[in-house]
């Protein structure tokens, strides 16, 4: 019968293979040759419909023992080339457990962590409490609460990362839906702030990231003037950043606070004399704030007659580079070691 001619000709030839792998994957191939669906015991199958039956009930019970002989056989091979390889590992890669251990090098925490954890101790030296509050927000929460209806170019101004899977929620753009979380939950009077991550469509350079970090305050009391927004700020800048720091206020315009102010620090990377990181101004932008606007406190239910505030945000990413003499941002996102173990 030609027919069983073929198939001991194939186990021979696959049996001879076989034996002769070297590794793993010459294994795998010779597996495929001879089993896999276009292999060549496969054709040899595909031709039994051909046959008379009597001639095809022989040659497929051999077939099928054959099949049955070549996966063994490569279950054998695979095991053998398994103890093989382990022998070889054995050899080459013994090891002396009563050797002593190489010991690893202890971690340190990201400076920008060790900003936040350093200005959380500075605020609530001053009496704030610190607050959280989720990074998936609602327009209400981040825009409007805040004095920013659907139509104001301030939105436009923040570029908005919105989610596309769910409908109405948006990447905060500022930690200030912090504070309004907290004052519709709360009494006043409170002094909070709000460390956290904040997201917007800018640019990835010297000065500027998608992602960076910000530091909200919020103060609601009675009788609440600039003048105590000023001594926090500077207080607190004095001693986080440098203390012979000079600060110049300037007026400026945010939705939430008025009047609204910028406060400027001399920069600490070139001394006052002009750079890329203050755009050859010597001065740096480090806080937005102000007095809080009176459609905030009625937004969040807390009558403007009775009580005042201040808010302010620092960029704590902008702040750690101030205070290290960091002339690039996008370093402290990179996760070189080099760089961060200095710190």
């Amino acid at each position: 019968m030609k027919m069983l001619e073929k198939l001991k000709k194939l186990e021979e030839e696959a049996s001879t293979e076989i034996s002769g792998a070297l590794d793993g994957k010459t294994l795998q191939e010779i597996t495929v040759k001879f089993l896999g669906r276009k292999g060549k015991l496969t054709e040899i199958l595909r031709e039994l419909k051909n046959l008379p039956a009597e001639e095809k009930r022989v040659a497929g019970k051999t077939a099928n023992e054959l099949k049955l002989f070549l996966q063994e056989k490569i279950s054998e091979k695979t095991e053998s080339l398994l103890n093989a390889r382990f022998e070889k590992l054995a050899e080459d890669e013994w090891i002396d457990p009563t050797q002593p251990g190489i010991e690893a090098q202890r971690g340190t925490l990201h400076p920008l962590t060790k900003f936040i954890r350093e200005a959380e101790k500075v605020f609530a030296g001053m009496g704030f409490t610190i607050a959280s509050g989720p990074q998936i927000e609602d327009d209400f929460h981040n825009f409007t609460a805040l004095n920013i209806p659907a139509d104001h170019p301030a939105r436009d101004a923040q570029d908005t990362l919105f989610l596309s899977n769910e409908a109405g929620k948006l990447l905060r753009t500022q930690t200030s839906s912090v504070q309004i979380r907290w004052m519709e939950e709360r009494k006043p009077p409170f002094r909070i702030v709000a460390p956290g991550r904040v997201f917007r469509k800018d640019d990835f350079d010297a000065s500027h990231s998608p992602m960076f970090h910000q530091l909200e305050g919020l103060v609601v009391d009675r009788k609440i003037s600039l003048a105590n927004m000023k001594a926090v700020m500077e207080a607190a800048v004095k001693r986080l950043i440098a203390p012979e720091a000079k600060f110049r206020f300037r007026t400026s315009y945010f939705p939430f606070v008025e009047p609204g102010l910028e406060m400027d620090m001399s920069c600490t990377i070139c001394g006052g004399g002009g750079c890329s990181v203050c755009k050859q101004t010597g001065w740096i932008e480090i806080v937005g704030c102000g007095l809080v606007h009176p459609n905030v406190l009625r937004n969040v239910k807390i009558d403007p007659t009775e009580w005042s505030g201040f808010a302010f945000g620092f960029g704590i990413d902008r702040m750690v580079m101030l205070r290290h003499g960091i002339k690039d941002m996008r370093l402290l996102f990179e996760n070189d070691l080099r760089f961060l173990r200095q710190f």
